[in-house]
């Protein structure tokens, strides 16, 4: 097992275990998570949430890119639609759901950590959507979750240039709601404080907040049909050759 659920009373802590590959995401790690973040949002003994990742190098960072290096435009659409569903579960439980970040959180770790109502950071951690560099863009959320969060510029800033930032950054921006060490600790007193408190006030007040516009569905669509192109091919292929991407416009 990749994912694992312990419990500290009314908290759920649900910790990405693959520190050989800095916890990224293949398909049967994100499959997993998936698969309990559903468990757990249906689970009422289940008060509050936390999410982290194994080891004090990374949260989650990234997706596997080897994998997706293979990947035809339906095949990718299938790929960012489970991202999707993961991002989307932990933004949609009736609970709240915390990302203790501890490390690197790129790509679609980041996109997790936008998911979830709240986010803290180690003073170690960097965050960034770093799609851009491969010839493609977000694809479970973070073209539209990132710009709720730190605003529209930011986001344009971060993923159309590809820059990650580090912890002090990320604060200023709004990303993280505060830094801490040991980070999961912090977050396990927060969710402690929200385990407290009313199990139906803190869902109809999340899903308020949750109540805006957004191009999920057209995200994940123009996310899988880049991968018929020439440029998404070469990014991907120069990410795994270790060699600067030469993209040619197709």
């Amino acid at each position: 097992m990749s994912v694992l659920v312990d419990r500290h009373d009314a908290v759920a802590v649900v910790t990405i275990d693959r520190q050989e590959a800095l916890n990224a995401l293949n398909v049967e790690t994100l499959t997993e998570l998936r698969d309990r973040l559903h468990e757990l949002a249906d689970d009422e003994s289940a008060r509050a949430v936390v999410l982290t990742g194994a080891g004090e190098r990374a949260f989650v960072a990234g997706a596997d890119i080897k994998y997706m290096a293979g990947l035809g435009p339906d095949e990718a659409k299938e790929w960012g639609g489970l991202g999707h569903e993961a991002a989307r579960l932990l933004e949609e439980m009736p609970k709240p759901t915390i990302a203790a970040i501890n490390g690197f959180a790129l790509g679609g770790g980041c996109e997790l950590a936008l998911g979830c109502d709240l986010r803290y950071a180690s003073s170690n951690a960097r965050l960034g959507q770093p799609e851009i560099d491969l010839g493609i863009v977000p694809g479970w959320g973070g073209t539209q979750r990132l710009a709720r969060v730190c605003g529209l510029g930011v986001a344009k800033e971060l993923i159309l240039t590809g820059r990650p930032v580090d912890a002090e950054e990320a604060l200023r921006i709004g990303l993280v709601n505060a830094i801490a060490d040991p980070v999961l600790e912090h977050a396990l007193g927060v969710a402690g404080k929200l385990a407290g408190k009313s199990p139906g006030a803190l869902r109809v007040a999340k899903g308020l907040l949750n109540l805006s516009p957004g191009a999920l569905e057209l995200e994940a669509e123009e996310f899988g049909d880049l991968f018929a192109s020439e440029d998404a091919k070469e990014g991907l292929a120069a990410f795994a050759e270790k060699r600067p991407p030469r993209f040619l416009g197709r």
